[in-house]
C-alpha cells in the first residue's frame, strides 16, 4: 500500500450528478434518500440555520464592533527587503514587487516603511512613503516616486 493509490472504498462515493428519486433499482428511488416524512422531507424545508422557531444561533450570540467600508488595506514593506532584494540602480515598482514575491498582490496601495538600514541606491516608485524610509532613501541618493 502506497500514499499515491490510496482511494475511497469501492461504491461510498456518488458522483455529484447522482440522480435522485428514479426507482428502487437506481440505489436511491422512494424517498430519494430524505427519509420517511417529517419537515426536512418535503419541499420548502427550512432556510440553514432555522431552529425552529428558538432563536437562531447567530441572533443569540453578542456581536462585537464592525467592519468600516470606507478603510483600506495597505501592503507595508521595509527599507530592509528592499536592501536584501534589489540590486544597487534597480527600479522599484508594483510590478517587481509582485514578480519578486514581496507582496502577494495590490490591495489598496504599497507604503514603503523605515525599518532596517539601506545602502544601494533605489528608484522606488510606490503609493505612499514614511518619512524615515524617504530620508533613508534619499540619503544613499536614490528617488522617491509617488505614483
Amino acid at each position: 500500500m502506497e500514499l499515491s493509490k490510496l482511494s475511497p472504498a469501492e461504491g461510498s462515493k456518488h458522483s455529484q450528478n447522482f440522480r435522485r428519486g428514479r426507482g428502487h433499482g437506481s440505489g436511491n428511488g422512494k424517498t430519494a434518500g430524505k427519509g420517511h416524512k417529517g419537515q426536512k422531507a418535503r419541499s420548502g424545508a427550512p432556510r440553514i440555520g432555522f431552529e425552529g422557531g428558538q432563536m437562531p444561533l447567530f441572533r443569540r450570540i453578542p456581536k462585537r464592533g464592525f467592519t468600516d467600508p470606507n478603510s483600506k488595506v495597505i501592503t507595508g514593506i521595509n527599507v530592509s527587503v528592499l536592501e536584501d532584494r534589489y540590486n544597487a540602480g534597480d527600479e522599484v515598482t508594483l510590478e517587481n514587487l509582485l514578480e519578486k514575491r514581496i507582496i502577494r498582490k495590490v490591495n489598496d496601495g504599497v507604503k514603503i516603511l523605515g525599518n532596517g538600514e539601506l545602502t544601494k541606491k533605489l528608484t522606488v516608485k510606490v503609493n505612499a512613503f514614511s518619512e524615515s524610509a524617504k530620508e533613508k532613501i534619499e540619503a544613499v541618493g536614490g528617488t522617491c516616486e509617488v505614483i
